[in-house]
C-alpha cells in the first residue's frame, strides 16, 4: 500500500473535512483506485469508478481542493464502494 495514498484516504474520510488536499494528489489516488479520469468542459473532469460516474471540478485559483470538493469526492467514493476501511483491508 502506498503510504501517500493511505494518508490521503484518511484525510478524505476524516471529520472535520480537510481543506489542505491538492487536486494532483486526488487525481493520483483516483488512478490508483482504477478510476477513469477524463477531461470534460473547462475545469470539469468526468470520473468513472466501479460503474459510478461523477463530474468533479479542478480548483480554479489554487491547486487545493475546497471542503465542498472533498465532501463530493467522499460521497462519490462511498457510492463507488470505496471506504477507508475497505481500502485499508484491500491494501494491507
Amino acid at each position: 500500500m502506498s503510504h501517500k495514498h493511505a494518508h490521503l484516504m484518511r484525510s478524505i474520510f476524516q471529520d472535520p473535512l480537510s481543506a489542505n488536499i491538492h487536486w494532483r494528489e486526488v487525481e493520483s489516488l483516483l488512478h490508483h483506485l482504477g478510476a477513469e479520469v477524463d477531461p470534460s468542459h473547462g475545469a470539469r473532469f468526468k470520473i468513472t469508478l466501479n460503474k459510478v460516474e461523477v463530474f468533479l471540478h479542478h480548483p480554479h485559483n489554487s491547486s487545493t481542493c475546497s471542503k465542498t470538493d472533498i465532501k463530493q469526492l467522499r460521497e462519490f467514493l462511498a457510492h463507488a464502494g470505496v471506504t477507508l476501511s475497505s481500502y485499508e483491508a484491500a491494501h494491507a
